[in-house]
């Protein structure tokens, strides 16, 4: 008896509800499904299944060997699928969830790179606001969020993101670049609704240890808006100073479209994953994806999108 098939047949037979039906999903006829299983049960000395003319009912035990036999048919395919795809390059779709702002200025300009290696992987992304926990629906999930991650899944982490201030340079000339925070109080400043107090730390340097907190209530608000891309857009046009996370304007702050304000301290941190749903077999588009979005960012803890301190130091001389 050859009884790896001997368990698919059974598992169909109790998905199928009857010994008809799985024939036909089998292709087989049904004399020979209604044989193999009596091998089955005569090879495990007990009774598997009750039959009637038109179902079959799991006996108790039959219901425990069918968790166990699932268990192994899922792993039959998941090794069986593995070797497949060293054997080949992967192809299909793999869905990925990420917030506008990191699809923007991030994933897209990553895209090209993936699609060398993986010239048969169709990437859909959907990038529909925050994301801020696993999207079920998606093979992959960015996760931007300063609280630590919870919840049933596989995640990796790809990088951590500062939420800096930033302004053009002519609004800074025109109205002074801030020193300390509470010098914000005064400057026109773009927020969420609602937004209360900022609290902000102090970075260690060489004339200044870390520790000193200030907190400011942002009292001249020029926009109330929960669009971080309208928030950067606006501080590009000059309106005011925006916190960003530093991964949507690495770009502006590099080609001195924006500039960081208040440099020497901190505000917030967000953390940076990539997750996905615990399930036994992975598909290689979505495999391929998690990896190359681990390679590309590293997982690094000093935020890579921060200009270099030299780079710092030129824009507060």
């Amino acid at each position: 008896m050859n009884e790896l098939k001997a368990m698919r047949t059974f598992a169909q037979v109790a998905d199928s509800g009857s010994f008809i039906n799985a024939s036909r999903a089998l292709d087989v006829a049904p004399a020979v499904v209604t044989r193999v299983v009596a091998e089955l049960e005569q090879h495990l000395g007990a009774r598997l299944m009750t039959r009637t003319t038109r179902r079959v009912t799991l006996t108790e035990v039959g219901e425990r060997y069918l968790d166990r036999v699932r268990g192994i048919l899922e792993d039959v395919e998941e090794a069986t699928g593995l070797v497949r795809q060293t054997q080949s390059e992967p192809d299909g779709e793999v869905r990925v969830a990420a917030s506008p702002e990191f699809a923007a200025h991030q994933l897209a300009r990553r895209l090209p790179r993936f699609h060398a290696v993986c010239p048969k992987v169709v990437v859909k992304v959907t990038a529909a606001g925050p994301v801020r926990s696993l999207d079920p629906g998606q093979d992959i999930t960015i996760v931007v969020k300063q609280s630590p991650l919870d919840g049933d899944f596989i995640a990796r982490r790809l990088a951590r993101s500062e939420v800096i201030g930033c302004a053009t340079p002519e609004y800074l000339d025109r109205f002074g670049r801030p020193s300390h925070p509470s010098e914000l109080v005064g400057h026109r400043l773009l927020t969420p609704p609602l937004q209360g107090a900022i609290t902000f730390s102090r970075r260690p340097d060489d004339d200044c240890s870390a520790g000193e907190c200030v907190t400011v209530i942002p009292t001249l608000s020029q926009l109330h808006s929960m669009n971080p891309d309208l928030h950067r857009a606006s501080a590009l046009a000059g309106l005011g100073i925006a916190g960003l996370p530093s991964f949507s304007i690495d770009g502006d702050l590099r080609n001195h479209s924006l500039e960081q304000v208040l440099p020497a301290w901190h505000v917030a941190d967000l953390s940076i994953w990539a997750c996905m749903p615990t399930r036994r077999h992975v598909p290689a588009s979505t495999r391929a994806f998690m990896e190359f979005l681990v390679d590309e960012f590293g997982g690094v803890e000093d935020d890579p999108w921060i200009p270099s301190a030299d780079f710092v130091r030129t824009l507060v001389q």
